[in-house]
This record gives structure tokens, sequence and C-alpha cells, in this order.
């Protein structure tokens, strides 16, 4: 019996290596490059930005067309192999790996045109490209897009899942602004989707495209760039009770009637000068006359103690967004992409029912106290969602994949190893977990809080409903017709 079951082990082996031998030569017979175990690349290009995964796909390979993508996808599918895409790479949780080892990299770095219709000021953007060079390319016809502030970013993943940046609240996510995509499928079809030419895929894509396809370029509506935009940031070192106290006032404030779509804020918090105390700021950017942004801030400051800093700093469009993206410079070929060891949770409140006085009071002790000498780097972002006539939540829930169109805030918790390096410690996961619940459990039983994808978290239960909300099941649908053998299929991908 032990030697019968060794032979069928041996079988199962030998026709593994048959079967992954016949799939490479398939693929390093094309016309592109293609990287494997053992290849001199391949131990930097399987390297995830979060050093806390470590990964081994089956093959990286490098399409320089949607021919190449289709005939990957195809190759694939033949083999049973799962294929995952890679845009800039920053998933939190390595998916751009395959997020578990054995996978297809589909590297779109090759995909790098950004092209405006002058006529209608559509860009056509390859998912490639990194959200600092788009904003760079998009300025030379005057134009933009709402997107976050990393200039590494890749636009595939963030314009795939959601996409918030500053301008969100007068412009919407990144998905928002997308008219069209060229995706191709897990059999190898290329399509191009729009409202008008597969509806229900175009709703998927935008929210949740890595589990039904590999998008090669996006069509995006582009905004006239604001002829003035002012970056803002205000610092102060408060007690716990305070700090309780400014983000009671500033959720307060941002639904007052008369608050302006281009207002654009977070508030950043991080451990104070002492236990007891917060590290509290706020920041962002103000797209309209900079002779309007103190009357507009006003009210908000006027409800908190005076700031310790204060840096205002007016200007173009594209300046704020240099500012904001914190490295200097929005170009990102002459140096190389950063990475981390780190961990991230995230946090959407809803604007119907806004954080309870118990809750805000919990969550600043808590950082106050438990955050106060921990081994472990963190910092957490109270993002401003909704508000006044927010652009994000105008947009009908059942349109996009997107699950959460009625958010005040989202919250991102962040922490990082020491020296940025691994290991990360078991008591980062604590640390931030003990940071969410002070804030949900001290909110009503039932209170219909959500999560961000792009803030993506694999250790996150009932990330369905979280994540997507209502539009999960009609997405497990339509999962089952484009995807059918989940050829697009990692950790926290869309079920079958």
């Amino acid at each position: 019996m032990a030697y019968s079951y060794l032979l069928h082990l041996l079988s199962a082996s030998a026709l593994f290596s048959i079967v992954y031998a016949d799939l490479i030569s398939n693929l390093t017979s094309q016309n592109f490059q293609v990287l494997t175990p053992g290849s001199s690349g391949y131990p930097s290009a399987s390297a995830a930005f979060n050093r806390r995964f470590t990964f081994e796909p089956a093959a990286i390979a490098y399409p320089n067309s949607a021919q190449d993508v289709s005939t990957i996808l195809s190759l694939c599918t033949s083999y049973n192999y799962k294929a995952v895409a890679r845009s800039g790479g920053h998933s939190y949780i390595a998916n751009g790996l395959g997020g578990k080892n054995g996978s297809i990299v589909v590297d779109l770095s090759n995909f790098k045109t950004v092209t405006v219709d002058s006529s209608t000021n559509i860009a056509t953007i390859g998912t490639g490209n990194r959200l600092g060079d788009i904003a760079l390319a998009l300025n030379d016809h005057g134009r933009a897009l709402p997107h976050g502030t990393c200039p590494y970013v890749g636009i595939g993943g963030h314009s795939g899942h959601g996409g918030y940046g500053f301008t969100s609240r007068k412009w919407g996510l990144t998905l928002d602004t997308i008219t069209a995509l060229q995706v191709v499928l897990a059999n190898g079809t290329i399509v191009m989707v729009s409202s008008t030419n597969y509806p229900d895929l175009f709703f998927a894509l935008r929210g949740s495209s890595s589990s039904f396809g590999i998008v090669t370029s996006i069509q995006a509506q582009t905004l006239a760039a604001p002829s003035s935009a002012t970056v803002f940031e205000y610092t102060w070192d408060m007690s716990a009770a305070t700090a309780a106290s400014a983000l009671a006032a500033f959720q307060s404030f941002v639904v007052e009637p008369n608050l302006p779509q281009e207002f654009g804020a977070e508030i950043v918090l991080g451990a104070g000068s002492s236990k007891g105390r917060v590290s509290f700021g706020i920041t962002g950017g103000w797209y309209a006359a900079a002779s309007q942004f103190n009357a507009v801030i006003a009210p908000l400051l006027a409800k908190l103690p005076k700031p310790s800093g204060t840096t205002i700093t007016p200007g173009t469009y594209i300046n704020s967004v240099q500012v904001l993206g914190g490295l200097g410079r929005l170009n990102t070929t002459s140096v190389p992409d950063s990475t981390d060891t780190f961990y991230a949770k995230s946090l959407m409140t809803p604007e119907n029912a806004p954080m309870s006085t118990a809750s805000m009071t919990a969550f600043m002790n808590y950082l106050a106290n438990q955050g106060f000498g921990t081994n472990t780097d963190w910092f957490v972002e109270v993002e401003l969602y909704g508000g006044t006539n927010s652009a994000i939540n105008n947009v009908p829930l059942s349109s996009t994949a997107f699950g959460r169109r009625s958010s005040m805030f989202t919250i991102q918790f962040y922490t990082s190893a020491p020296g940025s390096v691994p290991p990360f410690p078991n008591a980062g996961f604590s640390l931030l977990d003990g940071m969410v619940n002070s804030i949900v459990n001290n909110n009503p039983s039932g209170w219909d809080y959500g999560a961000y994808a792009n803030y993506i978290d694999n250790r996150l239960a009932n990330w369905q409903t979280l994540y997507y909300s209502t539009n999960y099941p009609r997405l497990k649908s339509l999962k089952d017709q484009y995807d059918p053998h989940d050829t697009f299929s990692f950790p926290i991908s869309i079920e079958e």
C-alpha cells in the first residue's frame, strides 16, 4: 500500500514537472521576456513591495501588447495555471505576485503610453503607468484625474479598485472617470468594455477588476487642471481628550451645508510627545482661488487649539501633486521604488451614522497609551470621502463594483516593522486590531461600516461585505460567467 502510494506521488510530481516545463517552453518561445526561478533577474523581479511577504511565481512575463497578454492567458488556461496582473506592484498583500507561490505574473510595465484626445479630453492610459508619470503627462495637456498621492502607485490596481485622492470630493474616485477599458479575459479574448459593450463587465471592472481580467489600458474622462491649488498642513501635539474633541469637530465641520467640493483633507495621527498624547495633523488640498481658502478653513480652526505648526503652499495644480507626493518629484523612471515591511487595515465609516463620541474617545485613548512606545512605527489617516455634496457618494451604488458610496471617512491604519525590514513582529497585528476595535466596539451594534479594497487586508474577516457590500452577490455571479476556471485566483479575489 505504501509503495503504491509512493509511486502515485512520484507520478503526480513527474506529471507536474512535465506540465510546467511545457508551459515555460511555450511562454519563452514567444516574442516577449519571461523570467523563471533561476533567471538572473528573477530575485529582484519577484521581490514584494511589502517585504512581509515572500512568494515564488512560476514565471514573470513581460508582454508588449494585448495580443501577448492573450497568448499568456490562453496558455495559463490550457495548463491550468493561475494568472495575475502586476501594474505598479504596490498591493499591500503582494497580490501582484499572485499572493501565493506558483502563479504566472503578467507584468504590465511595457504598457506606458498616455495620450489625450483633444476633442473629447479622454485620456488613453496604459496600465503599466505610475501615478506620478500620468500626472505629468496629463498636465502637459492642461488636464488631470483624481488619484492618490504616492507617485509610484500603479494605475492598474489603483483605478481597478477605487482611487481616492484629495480631488475626489470634487471629481470622484479614479474609477469613476473611466469610460472604457481594454481587457483580456481568462480565455484570451480581447474586448473593449464600456457602458454599452459588456455593461455587466464594465460594472465589475470598476471596483474589482483584477478578479475578472487583465486590463491593458483604460480610457478616462480627464478634468481641466485647476488654475490654482493650495496645499495646507496644520499640526498639533494633543492630549487624548483634546484629540477626540478635535476629531469630533472635524466630523461636524465636513457636513456643514456650505463646505465646497473643492476642499479635500485628511487627519493624520501618530504617537505624541509623551504617553497620553497624540500627534494630530490636518492636511489636504484646496482646489480653487487661494484667496478663498482662509474663509473655508476658519470655522474648523476656530474649534481647535492654536496649531503648533502651519504650512500653506499655494501654487499650480501640478505643484500641489508634487508637494503631496512627498518625494520632491513625480517622475518615477529615474529612481527605483522603495519597499516596506508592514501591515495595514482600513475602516470606512458611514455618513448617516457618524462615529460616536464614545468611540472617538476610546480611539484616541488607545493611540495615546497603547500606541505609545510600541516596537513598530505607525500612523493613521482619516481620509475625507463624504461631506457636503461629495462626488464619491453622488454615484449610485449599483453603477460600479465599488461597494461603499455612503461613507464619511476611510481610515487607514498602518504600521511598519523596525527599520522597515523583516521580520514583522506579531505585536503589529494586535496593535492595529486594537485601533479598529476601539472604534467599532464603541459604536452601536449593527453599525454599517466597511473597508477599502486598495488597502487590502489578508486577515480581514467578512471581507466580501466590508469591501463590496450588496454588490458582492452580483460580482460572484459574474465571476462564474467570465472566469469559470478561476484563472484569476489570489487572496481575497472574487469567489466562484
